[in-house]
């Protein structure tokens, strides 16, 4: 992403949710959707844990960037408002793609703080 995309809130969230897809392909997720909307709220990532089957899992990943964490992380700002959006819309996505034979699905809360490309992640598994 060039410098000056980074200069804004949006370019700092999206160069945030970049770098979390980068990881969480380096541990072999895979990408089924990205910035998912519906009328019941929006999901950032979903992502399958591996091959369809009775093990794998679809994770809905919700990134949260905080350029500094003085205030407190990413992840404490997944209240029970915005999980219940992410639900809604994590539900709003299984109807639409109920093909899938996956067995589980979770929530995970990816918060990352600092800047470009210095980013650090703090994954919170299952999150709620």
């Amino acid at each position: 992403m060039p410098a000056n995309e980074t200069s804004t809130p949006a370019g700092l969230g999206r160069a945030a949710e970049d770098h979390v897809l980068t990881v969480l392909q380096g541990e072999r997720y895979r990408l089924l959707e990205r910035n998912y909307r519906c009328a019941g709220g929006e999901i950032d990532l979903v992502m399958v844990t591996g091959p369809p089957g009775d093990t794998a899992e679809v994770v809905f990943v919700e990134v949260r960037y905080r350029r500094r964490d003085d205030f407190g992380d990413g992840g404490e700002s997944v209240d029970r408002h915005k999980q219940r959006r992410l639900r809604l819309a994590a539900e709003r996505w299984l109807q639409d793609n109920h093909d899938f034979p996956f067995r589980y699905c979770r929530f995970d809360v990816i918060s990352v703080t600092g800047n470009p490309p210095a980013f650090e992640i703090e994954w919170i598994v299952d999150a709620f």
